[in-house]
């Protein structure tokens, strides 16, 4: 017998929610590497698992090239939570915008990130912005833990820069 995976939907999410939900993160941090290198660590086939072990897969499901509209399936923690993301935001070289469409637990009413690349002397600045809507019943509990949260989508984006500066283990195909 072949188990399906229940997806829960959710709402879709824009920047006005990226600027005002009650919880969000945002990490901006400065690489000595230009943005191309930068935007290839976000764009590449191994994005997001090379930054962090929490993170197990990240499935490009669009081809190349990438644009509004790609998706990609993310999963953390060896299937432990999944998410199926579309980006209606892809300003090549500079800056994308994802919103996530459904999740394989429930929980979340909206989640969204964007990433912004800035060249600056010597290098690039990126500003990697996390946003959540919890479910009412998960609001406290993520109330409760956003020193943690804030600390691993922080450790998210260092190992972002780290994987830039790095350069290209598994890049863009």
């Amino acid at each position: 017998m072949v188990l399906m995976t229940r997806w829960y939907p959710l709402a879709e999410s824009d920047d006005d929610f990226l600027r005002s939900t009650g919880i969000r993160f945002a990490h901006t941090v400065e690489v000595p590497v230009p943005p191309d290198r930068v935007w290839e660590a976000f764009s590449a086939d191994d994005a997001l698992v090379s930054f962090t072990r929490a993170i197990t897969g990240a499935d490009w499901t669009s081809p190349r090239p990438f644009g509004i509209g790609t998706t990609r399936t993310v999963t953390v923690g060896q299937g432990a939570a999944a998410l199926r993301e579309r980006f209606y935001r892809w300003d090549e070289g500079s800056r994308m915008t994802f919103s996530v469409e459904a999740a394989n637990r429930p929980g979340f009413r909206r989640f969204a990130e964007d990433v912004a690349l800035e060249p600056i002397d010597g290098g690039t600045r990126f500003t990697w912005t996390f946003a959540v809507e919890p479910a009412p019943w998960l609001a406290p509990v993520l109330k409760m833990s956003r020193p943690l949260l804030r600390k691993v989508t922080r450790g998210w984006a260092d190992g972002a820069a780290r994987r830039a500066i790095s350069g290209a283990a598994g890049g863009a195909r």
